[in-house]
């Protein structure tokens, strides 16, 4: 059995886990089947939930958002009516003051008797001092403060009696304006001032009011009132008259800036409410009311947004009048006092924030409510803010100068970050809900992998188990365990496999028993066969040696057959030389020189193929060509006839189908007559000249026919002194080079010419060494025999 035979006959096992096994390949394929449809129901599973996190949290947030910026626009809207009903409760009491103070303006007789019944009661009447050190009159106590400026005082430092008057006349204050006080929204003080050529002032409750004036503000007291601390509120109010469309709000009521007070050195906002004269012609005066911005901002401070929102108050300019102190930090506001001739009031704009979106916030333009995302900078980090901006009710403001319509505006300030932080948390549940879901699932879909798996490792143990035993059998089998059989314990395909292994182990069982009883037959057959197979070979090796004796003998003959040394030596006029060497143990070339009486017959032919038989035939011709000579034939014609004749019946008898080409050299003084055919004969001349003579014409292959007569003709051919003749068989021509290029009659022309000027020997060996040296390594398929004369 060959290596081969093995290979096929022990393949290589197949462990029941190798990956080549059926059942690594079932449980393979099951269990891709398997964990792609896990992967593609789980990833699936898990998509719709990532989407509906998706959804939840937009659905979510946008909820959250709009209820939460609703709430903001609620509170802000609430925060507003707030501020507005304070405001409305202070206009309310202030225009309370004003309307009684205008009933008593307008009723001059009600006005004079309560003066005079005032004036009569010591409770209630006003006793000015003069006080030389501040040039003015004010009283020294009561309900009120009634101060009486220096221009208002005559030479005897008491009142003017038209300033005496009003004096009087505005007692009545003191019955309308502590109880305003007292009551209604918290107010610092009320006052009436007089028209501008009496601005006495009249202030509820009494203070050291002049003396605080003189401290404050040096050089009021020899200066109008009116000019002096609100400059262009009486010309407002006075072109209110004149021009009643340029009061662009319903109400008298006229608010200042905050500034600070003189008396109580709070920062303050007066409203202001001007009386007129009974004609309504001009101004009488006003009366007032201060609140403390505190009261403002504590509506504004109330605010109340997530842990640190917050609320602010700013005027059209972008001026806060009110916030925290946390607010104003987060908002980077920046407070510096306004001083003026009058009041002095204070700056903390939104344009001179530190906060670039703070200095650059738009404040709204009408009622509705804006909301607005900006970043603020707090410890380095840019952090969310929403800013809830709405207007208040617009109100007359004097700015220093003149009476304008002011808007203010009410903010809110609160981090996204804590406004939304119920979105954060409930985005950040839906987040790890999600998260927990995938987890779960993926978990679900691995212990569902890990149980179809193990189930599946399970089953194909089942399953396989039939293939297990075909292939444990079938390797039983190979190992020629011929007895072996399958358990078959289902009723599947299987199991018909089964039925069918064990059917065709018995039949193998069977045909193996015969099987080897045929082989041991057939060996003692192959025994007895390679002995007498043995002993023909001993025979043949026998009859090889004695042909191979019996060919060396005939080998020996042929070349003692060939012209001596000596026979050449004795030929005076020519120079004769030749080589012969056959293919096998015996050629079939013939040459040979035949020397008698002057006369020299030089005979060269080549039998067809070569060995014993083309030996033997060459012997015949170089026996009948002796005979002939020695009988003294000297016709070349009839010499080759007699020769073909002769050999004809020879090889006729012998049944040969040997046949040859053969032709003779006849030469006498120095003529040459060719006869018979052959190869080309070549001759060299003695300057060099060559001459290739074609044989084909005279003579007809000896052995061939009877009778040749009819073929065979003769040439002469002058050979001179020095002339050469060179004759050869197609062994020479036709011998190969390892390449298998021939050697050709051009090269033996040119090796002969090479060589012509030496003896014919020296010729012969020039031209063999130059035959040799194409040959090479290349094996010799033809007898090489090569003849040259030269003429001496």
């Amino acid at each position: 059995m060959t290596m081969v035979d093995n290979a096929i006959a022990q393949p290589p096992a197949v462990g029941r886990f190798s990956r080549r096994s059926f059942r690594a390949k079932f449980i393979l394929v099951v269990g891709a089947a398997v964990l792609f449809d896990l992967i593609l129901g789980g990833g699936i599973a898990i998509w719709n939930v990532q989407r509906l996190s998706h959804n939840a949290t937009q659905q979510v947030g946008e909820g959250l958002t709009e209820a939460s910026e609703e709430y903001l626009r609620t509170y802000i809207n609430t925060t507003a009516e707030r501020a507005d009903l304070l405001l409305d409760q202070v206009h309310s009491e202030v225009e309370s003051l004003a309307n009684s103070m205008q009933g008593l303006i307008d009723n001059p007789d009600l006005r004079q008797g309560l003066g005079t019944t005032i004036e009569a009661n010591s409770q209630l009447r006003d006793d000015l001092v003069y006080d030389a050190a501040g040039n003015w009159a004010q009283n020294t106590g009561g309900a009120s403060v009634i101060s009486v400026w220096s221009y208002l005082l005559g030479p005897d430092k008491k009142p003017l009696p038209e300033v005496d008057a009003l004096v009087r006349q505005s007692a009545a204050f003191n019955l309308f304006a502590p109880g305003l006080l007292a009551t209604g929204a918290p107010k610092l003080q009320m006052y009436y001032v007089g028209p501008k050529d009496r601005p006495i002032m009249r202030t509820t409750p009494y203070s050291q009011q002049a003396q605080t004036f003189d401290k404050l503000y040096p050089g009021h007291n020899n200066m109008n009132f009116w000019d002096f601390f609100f400059p262009g509120v009486y010309e407002g109010w006075q072109n209110w008259i004149k021009n009643p469309s340029s009061r662009n709000v319903t109400s008298y009521i006229t608010t200042t800036a905050p500034y600070i007070d003189a008396i109580t050195g709070k920062l303050i906002v007066s409203f202001f409410h001007p009386l007129w004269t009974k004609d309504r012609s001009d101004v009488a005066g006003m009366t007032a009311a201060d609140i403390t911005l505190d009261q403002l901002a504590g509506v504004v401070q109330s605010v109340n947004i997530a842990r640190t929102g917050f609320g602010f108050l700013a005027m059209s300019n972008g001026n806060v009048i009110a916030t925290s102190k946390a607010g104003e930090e987060i908002l980077g506001l920046k407070s510096s006092d306004v001083g003026g001739q009058g009041v002095t009031g204070i700056n903390r704009s939104l344009r001179t924030s530190s906060q670039p979106a703070i200095a650059s916030l738009q404040l709204p333009q009408d009622q509705g409510t804006t909301i607005k995302h900006i970043f603020l900078n707090r410890d380095g980090e840019d952090v969310p803010y929403l800013v809830v901006l709405k207007q208040l009710r617009p109100a007359n403001l004097w700015d220093g100068k003149s009476i304008v319509q002011e808007t203010m505006s009410l903010g809110f300030v609160v981090s996204e970050r804590e406004i939304y932080h119920a979105l954060i948390a409930a985005q950040d549940n839906i987040s790890k809900a999600t998260s927990r879901i995938v987890d779960y699932q993926l978990l679900a879909v691995l212990v569902s992998l890990i149980i179809v798996l193990l189930a599946v490792f399970a089953i194909s143990g089942r399953i396989t188990a039939g293939l297990s035993a075909l292939t444990d059998a079938a390797r039983r089998l190979q190992n020629k365990d011929y007895s072996v059989r399958v358990k078959v314990q289902t009723r599947d395909e299987i199991a018909e496999v089964g039925h069918a292994f064990n059917r065709m182990a018995e039949e193998i069982s069977f045909h193996t028993e015969n099987l080897e009883k045929l082989v041991d037959e057939r060996t003692r057959e192959l025994e007895d066969a390679n002995e007498e197979i043995t002993t023909l070979n001993e025979r043949l090796r026998s009859e090889n040696v004695r042909l191979g004796a019996e060919l060396d003998i005939a080998r020996h003959i042929q070349m003692m057959v060939l012209p001596k040394a000596n026979e050449l030596n004795d030929i005076q006029q020519i120079e004769i030389a030749g080589y012969m060497a056959p293919a096998d143990e015996v050629g079939g070339d013939y040459y040979d020189v035949l020397h008698e009486s002057g006369r020299v017959k030089v005979g060269i032919g080549d039998v067809t193929g070569h060995g014993l038989e083309s030996g033997v035939l060459m012997l015949m011709v170089q026996s009948v060509a002796r005979a002939l000579q020695e009988k003294g034939s000297d016709d070349p014609k009839m010499f080759l006839e007699v020769l073909n004749r002769a050999i004809y019946k020879n090889i006729e008898r012998t049944n040969s189908d040997k046949h040859l080409t053969l032709a003779f050299l006849d030469y006498h003084d120095q003529n040459v007559t060719l006869s018979g055919q052959h190869e080309d004969v070549l001759v060299i001349r003695r300057d060099g000249a060559m001459e290739r003579i074609d044989t084909g014409d005279l003579g007809f292959p000896v052995g061939l026919e009877s009778d040749i007569s009819a073929f065979v003709a003769t040439r002469n051919l002058p050979f001179a002194s020095g002339d050469i003749i060179i004759l050869h068989t197609d062994g020479v021509t036709e011998a190969e080079s390892p390449s298998g290029e021939l050697f050709g009659f051009d090269r033996l022309c040119a090796s002969a010419h090479d060589y012509r000027s030496g003896g014919a020997d020296e010729i012969v060996r020039g031209i063999i060494a130059d035959l040799m040296a194409h040959i090479g390594t290349q094996k010799i398929h033809d007898d090489i025999t090569l003849v040259v004369m030269r003429h001496r």
